[in-house]
């Protein structure tokens, strides 16, 4: 792809656009309210498109077209799953989510669940920030691995420096600004992504949908089928679960459901709601589309070849558009990529901070120590991240489902029962946590029959019945936890 100018020019203003908000939001940030939850000021717009952009990443322009491409409409099993999970998650748990972390005045989903059951051994937020360590070094990762993709084709990088130039973008206002840095970029970041992957299809077209139907069936016709492979095998069960599966994942996922707790009022949830599913449906078409329209302009093509189906938008783009025009889609790259980097980013540093440091390090340290090592924090990670994303032949979409999977088996869970049954208590709540995170990992070792199943299924279904099986057996939960529970549901009542 031509390196040219204009594109250059492009790149470093919208870099400069999110460095100006980073230095008004770090204006802003006075305590550890403010760097992880914004304090809890977000409108329905910012709530819900920060929550849209933080969970697409660069997998919605790279890897869910890429799928697309080289799949056809199977891909919709997917996005399908994924639209549905984000209705049910914000209908399901942002109100009782955002409600029960003000009656327990939690910052981190680790210290919400700690406090939920009145942990005073500490194991359920030190245990819940280690998982979040860990699954969050992949999904950051496949974000600078996304960045390095973009970097390298639009600008004929080498892919190493490409990822590190990729990975300071990120770092640099999420270091200064926090949560509401990420939040008020991520508002740019979700308009730019949805408007990007409606235009770039519908201007790649040749003809209407009529006509991208025929073209996709002389291809090939089971591009076509949602029950048939490529090669026309007819898909199995295991295969539809673990594509649907990925709506499960939502439940769980401690950046998305940041923005619940850090949303202004309950009422603002519902409208929040609507925006967040609408722009969910209009990105996840626009991505399938890319990969489809893709796959016939490339067939069309002589000469024109993709060894790498997840550079598709990319490719497209570089052939249709002006390169100023260009230069702002390709833009929508770099802000898919950023908004979920950079909410990652947040959250891990806050589980060091809160979760780790505060508990087990310094018990006494003041709001201004837990942001200073809240920034040294992202600046850590990102760097064992950046380790991890130096493999050019990475997979975008492969790292985000270990992690996806890892979140939703270990949390979403606890975080569901935890706002509904009132007779979970604290051994539940930590076997849920630990069995859900470990299935993950040995899950994800095992293979051969309805072991090739995606390990969320196995997770989620273990961690529920860890959680239900021993807060059967160990007993009824505390007196102070049923008080708070029950302080919870008036609140509930009264915040509605």
């Amino acid at each position: 792809m031509e390196n040219s100018f204009a594109i250059t020019t492009t790149f470093l203003a919208y870099l400069a656009l999110m460095l100006a908000i980073g230095v008004i939001a770090y204006q802003r940030t006075k305590n550890s309210t403010d760097y992880f939850l914004g304090g809890r000021a977000l409108g329905p717009w910012p709530a819900a498109l920060s929550a849209g952009a933080s969970d697409m990443s660069g997998w919605l322009l790279l890897g869910l077209p890429g799928y697309a491409y080289a799949a056809g409409i199977e891909a919709f099993w997917l996005a399908g799953g994924l639209l549905v999970g984000t209705w049910l998650n914000w209908l399901i748990s942002a109100k009782r989510l955002r409600t029960y972390s003000i009656t327990t005045d939690a910052l981190t989903l680790p210290e919400f669940l700690s406090r939920r059951f009145n942990d005073t051994s500490k194991l359920i937020q030190i245990i819940s920030a280690f998982f979040i360590l860990l699954f969050f070094l992949f999904y950051t990762s496949s974000g600078l691995v996304a960045g390095g993709k973009l970097f390298e084709t639009v600008f004929g990088l080498d892919y190493t420096l490409a990822v590190i130039i990729g990975t300071v973008c990120v770092v640099s206002y999420t270091l200064f600004g926090g949560f509401l840095a990420v939040s008020w970029t991520d508002l740019v970041q979700g308009l730019l992504m949805a408007a990007a992957l409606m235009i770039v299809p519908v201007a790649a077209m040749n003809g209407g949908f009529g006509q991208l139907s025929g073209d996709l069936a002389a291809i090939n016709p089971e591009l076509l089928t949602l029950w048939n492979d490529t090669k026309g095998e007819p898909l199995s069960a295991i295969a539809i679960i673990s594509l649907v599966a990925w709506g499960l994942g939502y439940f769980g996922q401690p950046h998305i459901l940041a923005r619940f707790k850090a949303s202004r009022s309950n009422k603002d949830l519902g409208t929040a709601r609507r925006i967040a599913v609408i722009w969910t449906a209009l990105s996840m078409v626009g991505a399938m589309l890319v990969g489809l329209v893709g796959l016939v302009y490339v067939t069309n093509t002589p000469g024109m070849d993709v060894s790498d189906g997840e550079k598709i938008f990319m490719l497209l783009v570089d052939a249709m558009f002006h390169p100023v025009i260009a230069g702002i889609l390709l833009a929508a790259i770099l802000a898919a990529i950023m908004s979920t980097a950079d909410s990652q980013l947040l959250v891990s540093s806050s589980a060091l901070a809160e979760d780790f440091y505060k508990q087990v390090i310094n018990k006494d340290a003041t709001s201004e120590d837990i942001v200073r090592i809240g920034r040294i924090g992202v600046v850590l990670i990102s760097v064992v991240a950046l380790y991890l994303a130096m493999t050019p032949d990475s997979s975008v979409l492969g790292l985000v489902s270990y992690a996806w999977a890892g979140f939703g088996a270990a949390f979403g869970p606890a975080v569901v029962l935890s706002l509904y049954w009132s007779k979970m208590n604290r051994n539940g709540a930590l076997a849920g946590i630990i069995v859900g995170g470990v299935t993950i990992v040995v899950w994800k070792q095992l293979s051969g029959g309805w072991f090739d199943v995606y390990e969320i299924v196995p997770g989620i279904i273990l961690s529920t019945l860890a959680i239900v099986v021993v807060s059967r057996l160990s007993g009824e939960p505390s007196d102070t936890v049923k008080s708070q529970h029950a302080k919870f549901e008036k609140q509930l009542v009264e915040l509605d």
